[in-house]
């Protein structure tokens, strides 16, 4: 038996380090492509390892932030995925919290809808949801939050609510004995149990908001705002021109920070997710 589940073993290894490796091919092409001269990449060469003659350094990372917007879009996602996420925390985290502390019709119905909603595709609401972005002045990066907050809020409180359930009812019955009220007990007591989970969730809405093209492009003013993602796919350069080398390094810095991001919080999704979906 031994024997059979080391074999077993092995042939999973073999088949995950293939996966793997067939997953990140793409970004190290993006990679590889990103560190060529524009004739390297426009002649049929893209699948070769960069040469001294085709070599240009860091010259396409420079063009790419040099290039008109690159900045400003990194700052519109950037404003975009922080703000998105810091009110899907707060709000979520709350609203779980009620859900799972108030008995009854409203708390159920609530979290029915909520599940309810990870299931709806997107494409059966974004017609909708452009025309009401533009009627309630949402279609700007200061308020788009609100969208994403609403999309964003069925994961969320899925896995709050999940873990909201194993923390014990007397830890807060304790706290207002001494004196704390509901909201002062969630933030001094829930808040710091809940700190893996929200970790978690924070940096799964995070790449998604940062990655995201398809609601900004429907949302947002594409003459006035553009996020990383959108920049990305109107990439032009001289006499609109294509400039493969530039875009793939913006490709490159498009997805370090958020690369960064997961795996300074890796550990954390692990349990965060564990916990929101096992426990209670």
């Amino acid at each position: 038996m031994k024997k059979k589940t080391k074999v077993g073993d092995i042939i999973w290894i073999v088949i995950l380090t293939i996966l793997s490796l067939l997953w990140i091919y793409p970004a190290v092409m993006i990679l590889i492509n990103s560190l060529k001269q524009e004739s390297a990449i426009s002649t049929g060469t893209v699948f070769k390892l960069p040469t001294a003659d085709t070599f240009a350094g860091l010259s396409n990372y420079l063009n790419a932030i040099e290039s008109k917007g690159f900045l400003s879009s990194f700052c519109y996602s950037l404003f975009i995925t922080v703000s998105s996420v810091a009110a899907i925390l707060l709000f979520c985290s709350m609203c779980a919290w009620y859900i799972s502390r108030v008995k009854g019709m409203l708390s159920q119905a609530l979290y029915f809808l909520f599940a309810f909603s990870m299931v709806v595709p997107f494409q059966m609401v974004m017609f909708t949801l452009s025309q009401t972005a533009d009627r309630l002045h949402l279609n700007t990066p200061w308020n788009i939050w609100v969208i994403y907050l609403g999309f964003g809020a069925g994961l969320a409180v899925f896995m709050f609510c999940g873990f909201m359930k194993s923390i014990p009812v007397e830890v807060e019955e304790a706290a207002l004995i001494d004196g704390c009220s509901p909201i002062q007990t969630f933030f001094k007591i829930d808040v710091h149990m809940l700190a893996p989970t929200m970790i978690s969730v924070g940096i799964l809405e995070a790449m998604w908001v940062w990655n995201d093209y398809l609601l900004p492009t429907l949302v947002l003013d594409i003459k006035k705002y553009k996020t990383i993602p959108m920049l990305i796919q109107y990439f032009r350069g001289s006499y609109g021109k294509v400039e493969m080398g530039p875009m793939m390094a913006s490709i490159m810095l498009t997805i370090i920070p958020i690369i960064i991001v997961y795996l300074a919080g890796q550990k954390y999704i692990i349990k965060g997710v564990a916990a929101g979906a096992v426990k209670g």
